[in-house]
């Protein structure tokens, strides 16, 4: 009798998993942490006609403050409040209707990692590699294609799958590592369940879901795991603007506000005009056409006007936080979301994690507009940002420019650098700006620089010393580029040696040409010796305005002093010390990074043609 109960029992929790398994169809976050530091937690459930439950709770320190019902009868977001004394355990959240149907389902709330609050994010003494992961390595042809994903592999094509996923990236560690990169950026691994083109990850069908043909949630743990072990910063790209179209909720939408433009019976594109959002003489016509327009046709723009999207939103950022160990977070389209919420979203990012750093791409020319959103700039228009950290694009293009332009031309070559980085002034804390030589989205700096090795050098000899954060995309150190076009499927090409059969093989060093090693090694030099050197990392900074094809910057605190000589002469030409007088000695010992030779100076100094030094300076 004893056991047929138990047989009973065990049937009857079954029924009701089952049962429980049919009226969600969703509920996020997927679990929770205990210790946090803002007590309440808002829960999206989602499941048929879910709203005629109520819920209820009966754990110790956990408690429903509200359950919000929406227009939708498929939706409820349900309050909860988590006291601080509350411990980590299994919560059962009990669902029961007027007909007396009930089910059940068990809610985790976790203990945190020691000292979360106080993770310390990525910093100016980072370098962050930045990598596509469709597009870097396959170390899993099992997950090339799932059976319920339409866009399947084609490496052939240019916008299709090519296979790279975590696996691949793991497999790779050691060479990121011994590269003397300490954080890694890589696009979005979230799930892309789009019909075609979702390679690239920015058209995410659900933010709580690695996307399966680069693996699972477990395999992004593990990766965070191994990359910590090698000393690594995972940074996770994120989006708060839009969606994709083919998300779970665009069938099934909470409210007539979840999306922007839900009802237009045609497509409102974005108008891109991010200056609106800071011009005084702005039209509200101009900043709402910005703001609410979407961003593509499969791309769908997020209402964060809507409280529980904005909740769903800052929980879910929080969420990959606590659950990937998280070193920083790369936010796309920054200027692009209700500039209100970005204020709040930092801010509650901030206030959980003062010591994280999250970097926001404001693609703009204009240092008067990036810095605009930087945290501890004083706007006329009282807009406050939490935000440390933005992508220097005007840095950027500068440097491009410089390098391409002609020195001999009033204003041209390095005067354009210079003149971008004498607008410092401009920004909160320039020492917190991402400066790269190029990005997913343009074309690869050696393309850039019409496949100049000089001027190569010469660039991230300045991007590996100057003020800022560095940021260096897969394949930069190896001079890769796109000769035919500028389309992102070229710019995104495999990397070599990360494909099963591949003829060249970074990784192993075979087949690669002479110039792509002397790249690889200028690059890694620069990279291993930045890592412990102070005056790099946040020492002060002071250049020179450029001449005679010399470009020269001081980065130098009490401890070290470094002479950084970007130098663009076709032929051998003597650099003039006495205009340095006021931080250098007539007569010291300089040590050349890249060659590891020491030498003396006395006067005036001879340097090779195209040829930029990164000097170490020893005084008496």
């Amino acid at each position: 009798m004893k056991k047929t109960f138990q047989l009973l029992s065990c049937l009857f929790l079954m029924q009701i998993s089952v049962f429980a398994q049919e009226k969600i169809q969703h509920i996020e976050p997927l679990n929770w942490w205990v210790g946090m530091k803002k007590p309440t937690l808002q829960l999206l459930v989602h499941g048929k006609n879910i709203a005629s439950f109520t819920p209820k709770i009966n754990y110790k320190g956990v408690s429903i403050k509200k359950v919000n019902k929406v227009e939708n009868p498929n939706y409820l977001f349900i309050d909860i409040l988590i006291a601080p004394e509350t411990q980590a355990g299994e919560v059962k959240i009990i669902f029961e209707n007027s007909k007396k149907e009930t089910f059940t389902y068990n809610y985790a709330l976790l203990k945190r990692q020691n000292k979360s609050a106080e993770r310390i994010g990525f910093n100016s003494s980072d370098v962050l590699y930045m990598v596509t992961p469709d597009r870097f390595a396959n170390g899993n042809p099992q997950n090339d294609n799932v059976s319920s994903f339409k866009d399947t592999l084609n490496r052939k094509d240019l916008t299709g799958r090519h296979g790279g996923d975590i696996e691949g990236i793991i497999q790779h560690l050691d060479y990121i590592q011994n590269l003397g990169m300490t954080a890694l950026w890589i696009n979005p691994l979230v799930e892309n369940n789009q019909p075609k083109t979702s390679y690239h990850g920015y058209a995410i069908t659900n933010f709580s879901k690695i996307d399966a043909r680069f693996g699972t949630n477990e395999d992004y743990l593990r990766l965070s795991k191994e990359a910590k072990k090698h000393g690594i910063k995972l940074v996770m790209d994120m989006v708060l603007n839009h969606c994709g179209s083919e998300h779970w909720w665009m069938k099934d939408f909470p409210a007539k506000d979840w999306v922007n433009f839900q009802d237009s019976p045609k497509t409102i594109y974005s108008t891109h005009r991010r200056e609106s959002l800071h011009d005084p003489y702005a039209a509200e016509y101009d900043i709402t056409s910005h703001s609410d327009g979407w961003f593509d046709s499969t791309m769908p723009d997020l209402n964060q006007r809507n409280p529980f999207m904005a909740n769903y939103l800052i929980q879910n950022s929080i969420w990959w936080v606590e659950y990937a160990d998280l070193g920083g977070i790369r936010m796309d389209t920054w200027p692009y979301p209700d500039k209100n919420f970005m204020s709040v979203w930092s801010k509650r990012m901030e206030q959980e994690y003062p010591n994280f750093n999250i970097v926001g791409e404001e693609w703009s020319l204009n240092p008067s507009i990036v810095s605009a959103w930087q945290k501890g700039k004083v706007n006329k228009n009282g807009y406050v940002s939490y935000l440390r950290t933005l992508m220097d694009f005007p840095v950027n293009a500068a440097l491009v420019e410089a390098l391409n332009t002609d020195e001999k031309v009033w204003n041209q070559g390095f005067t354009k650098l210079y003149q971008t980085v004498a607008n410092d002034f401009i920004y909160a804390n320039p020492n917190d700006l991402m400066i790269f030589p190029d990005n997913h989205d343009m074309s690869r700096f050696f393309t850039q620089l019409h496949e100049d090795y000089g001027k190569f050098k010469n660039g991230m000899a300045f991007l590996l010393t100057t003020r800022g954060i560095p940021q260096i995309y897969y394949g930069t150190e190896i001079l890769m580029t796109n000769p035919k076009s500028d389309a992102h499927g070229e710019i995104r090409s495999d990397m070599p040696g990360g494909w099963i059969g591949d003829n060249k093989n970074v990784f192993t060093e075979t087949n690669m040409t002479s110039a792509e090693m002397e790249a690889k090694n200028f690059v890694s030099t620069l990279l291993k010796w930045r890592k412990n050197t102070s005056a790099i990392h946040s020492g002060k900074l002071k250049h020179f305005a450029p001449e005679n094809g010399f470009y020269v910057q001081f980065r130098y605190n009490d401890k070290q002093k470094i002479m950084v000589i970007l130098n663009k002469n076709k032929e051998p030409k003597t650099l003039e010390m006495g205009k340095f007088k006021e931080i250098l000695k007539a007569k010291f010992s300089a040590k050349d990074i890249i060659s590891n030779q020491t030498f003396e100076v006395n006067g005036n100094l001879t340097i090779a043609p195209n040829n930029p030094l990164v000097l170490e300076i020893f005084e008496k």
